[in-house]
């Protein structure tokens, strides 16, 4: 099937295809480059796309080659509130993975590519509903505005950028500030979940412990003082407390809070004593949590287990409170975007239940900024970042549907 070029108020399929075929991996902190890195490519089709159907549109710049790209679709009712659509551009890297990550293939009824679950699936949805609500005869109850946001899936930097807009930014934000036009009354952000309605989520902090030994010939190891010996220590402090957070608040809707120690890069070759081991540390904290707290709380296991003359803890490059379950009750026009939402997902004959996450998403980021967000979109989880990642797409159809009856109001 040719999937190239979706026209305007085209299928969620060639949407989808069109936007699984521009790469737009994360370089998720990494010194790498090429091609498929960053999310220019993904930019570039929103722009044109909107351009051909007259919406207005605009860039904020938020890295380099990295941009925020939002549009706007106005009510056709007199004061109605604002509805933010967000979804994110950049996808998780491709190593590892099974299929052409980059060459969309439809079978049985799955479309297979990288970012077709998480989350370009969730985005065809948002962008065939904006075609469709433009030419629906029926009056728009919300103004929606479409935010594709960058780097979500290692800083949430598009997301805290975008929430800029509502109040003073820079200079160079101001066409996207006009299109947002101040702070949203609500917003859904674009996951997979099912087609259910994730009123809840985790936060996260992440950082980079620097363990330092002394490098010396490997002949005289005595001599120096190993990194990775040294490193070891931080290892099994880490996992022992991981192990016991496991235990704590275990009914919680979200689950307990977690810890995962995802990379480890150090020394440089069999014959060197080595003098540096990097570790990237992830702990995920329940709503209400502190990221400080929960830092601190590794930081002095780590401490208990080797000196702290050999560790450096740096900064977080990610701090993100989790998502509270108030978010999911803000009302617009008297109901609850989450009932609405449910409302609509069950006429298509989905099961549609309010749920709560162990994930994190952009929903906080919002949240934390003044606007009340839920999380909804085709796909599930499990296919989320996997080495044949697909996504169904009928419940991308669905959704499609699901966002236009939610907008457009009954018929």
């Amino acid at each position: 099937m040719n999937m190239d070029h979706a026209a305007v108020g085209g299928d969620v399929v060639a949407t989808l295809g069109d936007l699984v075929r521009r790469p737009s991996v994360n370089p998720m902190g990494r010194e790498v480059s090429g091609p498929e890195y960053l999310e220019r490519r993904v930019g570039d089709y929103l722009a044109q796309r909107f351009t051909a159907a007259g919406l207005p549109w605009a860039r904020q710049p938020v890295l380099p080659g990295r941009d925020n790209i939002v549009a706007r679709l106005e009510a056709t009712r007199a004061g109605a509130p604002v509805l933010l659509w967000d979804a994110h551009q950049d996808t998780v890297p491709v190593e590892g993975m099974t299929i052409e990550p980059f060459t969309p293939v439809i079978r049985d009824g799955r479309l297979y590519g990288r970012g077709s679950c998480d989350v370009k699936g969730g985005m065809a949805a948002m962008l065939v509903a904006l075609d469709r609500l433009r030419t629906d005869p029926r009056q728009r109850r919300f103004t929606v505005v479409f935010s594709a946001t960058v780097n979500e899936e290692f800083g949430f930097s598009g997301a805290r950028a975008l929430t800029g807009l509502w109040g003073d930014g820079p200079a160079s934000d101001a066409p996207a500030r006009i299109v947002v036009g101040g702070r949203p009354a609500a917003a859904i952000v674009a996951e997979p979940t099912e087609l259910n309605i994730v009123t809840t989520h985790k936060g996260a902090v992440r950082w980079r412990v620097r363990v330092h030994g002394r490098s010396c010939h490997s002949a005289f190891p005595e001599q120096g003082e190993n990194a990775i010996y040294l490193a070891g220590r931080v290892i099994l402090a880490v996992e022992r407390l991981a192990q016991e957070l496991r235990t704590r608040n275990p009914g919680h809707p979200c689950g307990p809070p977690s810890i995962n120690l995802g990379t480890i890069r150090g020394g440089v070759g069999v014959n060197l004593v080595p003098d540096l081991v990097v570790l990237e540390i992830d702990r995920r904290l329940l709503p209400g949590e502190s990221a400080e707290e929960a830092r601190r709380e590794i930081i002095e296991a780590i401490a208990s287990s080797c000196s702290p003359e050999w560790v450096e803890h740096q900064a977080p490059f990610l701090q993100s409170v989790g998502l509270p379950d108030e978010s999911g009750r803000s009302v617009l026009g008297g109901q609850s975007p989450a009932a609405l939402l449910a409302r609509e997902v069950v006429r298509l004959g989905h099961a549609c239940r309010s749920t709560a996450a162990r994930y994190g998403t952009n929903a906080s980021v919002l949240s934390a900024a003044g606007v009340p967000s839920l999380v909804f979109g085709p796909g599930s989880i499990l296919q989320a970042h996997t080495a044949d990642e697909w996504i169904d797409v009928t419940q991308v159809e669905d959704a499609a549907t699901a966002l236009v009856e939610l907008a457009a109001g009954p018929r």
